[in-house]
């Protein structure tokens, strides 16, 4: 895959990827077009040699993966992990709010939002509905109202002289978006807008919405930013841009060697779940595909964990450790943290570097300040279930957790090439 087309295919992901359902549904279309086969958790599985799979759970976790041709309990496995969630507002089980003859809806925060770029949006509502069909039976279906639904408007600053001082957010009180107007004694609630919503957008007709899982989302569409077109703007970049350079390289790898992507929700809020990195479902996986071979299979394997990372800031400079500041478009960066945040080690990051060296591809290395806090993601988790070696890597990006990130146009290409050499090559450890 060439890069113009790489980053093309990008800007559609991302905007066809407005939940983590919608992610995976694509990442599914995809898998299957290049013949790809679908399994299902409660069915007996039959693996051939040389195929690819691909198995879900919840709907918002996926893990794909190539058998290969040769035996993984000497081969090992070539893994790549992201997470498919993003914080953002989730509509709450009784949302429905009027003030004014205004129309609103309570949300609560999903994972660590910067709240502040919320307000003054054109925003959509996406994600899973479970109803209750006309002929009784119990189906979800995914919804996108794709046009701008809501807008949490900011108050004017003649009403706040403060508010370019500080500025703090009650989530509670000033998140809740306005949707529309409603008269006075207007009964119309939001379970009947979700009802149309989903007559309009599939036909489906529905005699009682039975639970939902939906979040707001930025209706501006990812777009190259930049005199030169040097950066991509897109909301969900964290980690989005991590699964879209997964897949890609999975689909493009020569096949003979064992690869897997797994893509995992709930990272941003703790990944304890079932379908989470800190749950089962990686390693049953495992259990399926390589039965009593599998502690053979994980100690030949190697995990990299791609989420991004934090790129230097222009005008906070003093927020890095002088020799650890990552530049945008200057390479894939190795995170490291002694104290465990992250899981890379000198063999896995060597093994790393090593690709990205022949290849004449540029890397860079990340550790937090001494005198901050360093966070995680799920490349620990994922080492300390399975016992499996892992580096944490992940493209450079500003605003991260806002409701638009910034990321460089040449580093997820840079990653794809990388990842598709690591996932074919014969002997990783």
């Amino acid at each position: 895959m060439e890069h113009a087309e790489f980053n093309k295919e990008l800007l559609s992901f991302l905007n066809a990827s407005p939940t983590p359902w919608h992610a995976v549904e694509t990442m599914k279309k995809k898998l299957m077009e290049a013949g790809f086969r679908e399994l299902d958790e409660r069915e007996e599985w039959s693996l051939d040699s040389g195929q690819g799979y691909f198995v879900t759970r919840n709907g918002t976790s996926i893990v794909a993966f190539r058998t290969g041709s040769k035996d993984v309990t000497t081969s090992g496995i070539r893994m790549v992990g992201a997470h498919t969630d993003s914080p953002c507002l989730k509509v709450k089980p009784n949302p429905d709010l009027r003030s004014k003859g205004y129309f609103q809806l309570g949300v609560e925060v999903y994972g660590g939002v910067l709240l502040n770029p919320w307000f003054d949006r054109d925003l959509s509502l996406a994600g899973r509905v479970t109803v209750l069909d006309d002929s009784g039976k119990v189906r979800d279906t995914l919804i996108d109202f794709k046009k701008p639904v809501a807008f949490i408007p900011s108050l004017a600053i003649h009403l706040d002289r403060e508010a370019n001082i500080s500025k703090t957010v009650n989530p509670q009180t000033e998140l809740p978006p306005v949707v529309m107007q409603v008269a006075e004694g207007d009964k119309v609630s939001f379970v009947d807008l979700l009802k149309q919503q989903i007559a309009d957008e599939s036909g489906l007709s529905v005699s009682k919405v039975l639970g939902y899982e939906l979040s707001f989302y930025d209706t501006a569409d990812a777009a190259f930013v930049g005199l030169r077109d040097e950066f991509i703007a897109s909301a969900r970049m964290d980690n989005l841009l991590s699964c879209y350079i997964g897949l890609q390289s999975l689909l493009n790898t020569s096949g003979d060697e064992a690869a897997l992507l797994v893509c995992n929700d709930h990272e941003e809020v703790g990944s304890v779940s079932a379908e989470g990195a800190q749950g089962p479902f990686l390693s049953a996986v495992l259990d399926r595909w390589c039965g009593a071979a599998k502690a053979r299979a994980v100690a030949h394997s190697m995990m990299i964990s791609a989420d991004n990372a934090h790129g230097i800031h222009p005008n906070y400079l003093d927020k890095h450790d002088q020799n650890h500041g990552p530049i945008l478009n200057q390479g894939p960066v190795i995170k490291i943290n002694h104290n465990q945040r992250y899981a890379t080690n000198s063999r896995s990051a060597g093994v790393y570097r090593h690709i990205s060296d022949e290849l004449g591809l540029p890397h860079q290395s990340f550790v937090v300040r001494s005198d901050m806090a360093c966070g995680s993601t799920i490349g620990p988790l994922t080492a300390g279930t399975l016992g499996v070696t892992t580096l944490d890597i992940g493209v450079p990006q500003f605003g991260m957790h806002s409701i638009r990130e910034l990321v460089g146009s040449e580093d997820g290409y840079t990653l794809y090439r990388v990842l598709t050499e690591f996932m074919q090559r014969e002997q990783v450890l």
